[in-house]
């Protein structure tokens, strides 16, 4: 994996799943991070591969009316259909992780961890699928300090150690770390000396302390501090909600490559260098992914929720209709994408059929 020079796609609770991650790629995103998974429930999950084959071609996502046969979708499923390899909650059909072959080079997969060996154990179940493994230090949710998770391990250098060398002496695949600012600039730049020394193959920072509020600026000059003092790649995030930030913080920071989370959320499209494309069509473009991969109801409309209320409300036709929605063959409608759900739909009862 290289980190020079990269768009990354942050990892975000509750929205960072298949679909918004290649959706994002196809807008020019190179790395894409999954949600946090936290390692407890993780390691109760089993692998599920739901392909065996399956062709799509390029202009996959075109509608049946307009597109020639020979460019729709061409689905030759078994098992579920859905063409993914799914990490499933033992006992129930609950998918913990869902990725797929497209992005095997260039997903990370996020861990939440407060235990060298639980995330080892995490890891080595998914590192064969993902193009890298990354430490969560950074969330400064309560469910995560509570659990000796996130933010709470920048008080814990020691442990921050013996979680990355121990997976870096079992790994194969890359393993980096993200982390917020501490209370001076000279303690961020002294656990990222430290941290580099456990060989990562990079160090996200997000320009915020833990008691920062997104509204807060991000403090761009102290991500400059961590750049200068190390010789690994820097991944800079924070406060990027136009293609031109990107070489702004860079510039500013000297970083590597550059983190974005609010940003993509609201508009996937920012990753473009032509310019972002309108709300509506990323939306759109969104729940054809989300049918596709056959995402999460909840999900799916926790992220559309997000995207709404940046520029609208939810107490508009568009919120209330897409909080009433209880399928995603409900969202097709609101959307107008009825006609793709039905051939996404067809195409997996013939599937069945054919078994």
């Amino acid at each position: 994996m290289d980190y020079n020079n990269k768009l990354v796609l942050a990892p975000m609770v509750r929205v960072g799943t298949l679909p918004l991650r290649l959706l994002a790629a196809d807008y020019g995103a190179d790395i894409t991070y999954g949600e946090e998974i936290i390692d407890h429930k993780f390691v109760k999950c089993e692998r599920r591969v739901n392909v065996a084959e399956y062709q799509r071609e390029r202009e996959r996502e075109r509608e049946p009316s307009t597109t020639s046969r020979n460019s729709y979708i061409f689905f030759q499923y078994c098992s579920e259909h859905i063409g993914s390899t799914d990490f499933i909650e033992k006992g129930t059909e609950n998918v913990v992780f869902r990725t797929c072959n497209e992005e095997r080079n260039r997903v990370v997969f996020q861990i939440g961890t407060s235990d060298a060996v639980r995330a080892l154990t995490a890891a080595q179940m998914v590192c064969k699928d993902v193009a890298a493994i990354d430490i969560n230090m950074g969330c400064p949710k309560s469910f995560s300090i509570s659990g000796g998770m996130g933010a709470a391990l920048l008080t814990k250098p020691e442990l921050i150690h013996d979680i990355l060398t121990t997976l870096k002496r079992n790994l194969d695949t890359p393993v980096t770390c993200k982390i917020r600012l501490l209370k001076s600039s000279q303690d961020t730049v002294e656990l990222a000396r430290r941290i580099e020394k456990t060989g990562v193959s990079a160090l996200a920072v997000h320009g915020r302390r833990v008691a920062d509020r997104p509204r807060d600026p991000a403090k761009w000059s102290e991500i400059a501090d961590v750049v200068a003092a190390l010789s690994i790649p820097v991944i800079a995030n924070g406060d990027i909600f136009e293609y031109d930030d990107f070489q702004s913080i860079k510039d500013a920071t000297g970083a590597s490559s550059v983190m974005v989370a609010r940003g993509a959320l609201w508009n996937a499209s920012i990753f473009s260098p032509k310019g972002k494309v309108s709300q509506e069509d990323v939306k759109r473009k969104y729940i054809r992914k989300s049918i596709l991969w056959d995402n999460d109801i909840k999900s799916t409309k926790h992220t559309l929720k997000e995207m709404i209320m940046h520029y609208s409300s939810l107490e508009l036709p568009e919120g209330k209709a897409v909080i009433k929605s209880e399928s995603l063959a409900d969202l097709a409608q609101l959307y107008g994408e009825e006609k793709y759900y039905k051939f996404v739909h067809e195409k997996r009862l013939l599937a069945n059929g054919s078994r």
